[in-house]
């Protein structure tokens, strides 16, 4: 029964100790990764609308930053459009004179062959076309899907934003069409959903 009693306490100051050090670990970490991810995302802003001056988080999934949007119109549009998909943050991009010329919609897609494929995409006002796009997060198969970056994302720029996005596997993309990654059906489909939804939330919600 002793013996019993002392590995047990033994165990429980090991736990104990190694909580400690995860904790500690955690703190010392958590302000760095949090710096390293907001420069991620403040450069996929930058690359998506470079002509941008400034940036303005006007809505998350917390709530509505700007008191414009609201999660339920946003959860509405999404469903309309068919994607399983998430708008996690909307923002708006401004010229030096502060004048709103684009915005940026960081979208995550659930449909991806190996999980959720996360990205921003960046659209002009005054032609009301995709500017260009930035993969922030993706997990597909090596060599297929993980090409969206290469394959797909160079197509993008002069989409035009009034209608839907599609794709063919002929390789002949003509208009709002984009060529599929060849051998990557389930990646193309979840990338282009996942576009599709942020297209119709900027359609319905911000268009000018």
């Amino acid at each position: 029964m002793k013996s019993m009693l002392k590995d047990a306490g033994i165990l429980f100051v090991i736990t104990l100790i190694s909580g400690l050090v995860l904790g500690f670990i955690y703190d010392l970490t958590k302000e760095p990764i949090a710096a390293q991810e907001a420069q991620k995302t403040q450069a996929a802003y930058q690359e998506v609308l470079p002509d941008a001056a400034d940036f303005e988080v006007i809505y998350d999934t917390e709530g509505n930053a700007a008191g414009q949007i609201t999660r339920e119109q946003i959860d509405g549009i999404i469903a309309g459009s068919g994607a399983d998909a998430d708008i996690e943050s909307i923002v708006s991009a401004k010229d030096a004179g502060g004048a709103v010329i684009g915005y940026i919609l960081m979208v995550t897609d659930h449909e991806g062959y190996g999980g959720d494929i996360t990205f921003a995409m960046g659209i002009k006002n005054a032609d009301q076309q995709l500017n260009g796009a930035s993969i922030l997060s993706i997990s597909e198969t090596a060599g297929l899907g993980m090409r969206a970056g290469e394959v797909i994302v160079p197509q993008l720029p002069g989409k035009d934003m009034k209608e839907d996005i599609t794709y063919t596997k002929a390789g002949d993309a003509q208009g709002n069409q984009i060529d599929a990654i060849s051998g990557a059906t389930v990646t193309t489909t979840a990338f282009v959903n996942g576009l599709n939804a942020g297209r119709a939330v900027y359609a319905q919600l911000l268009a000018e």
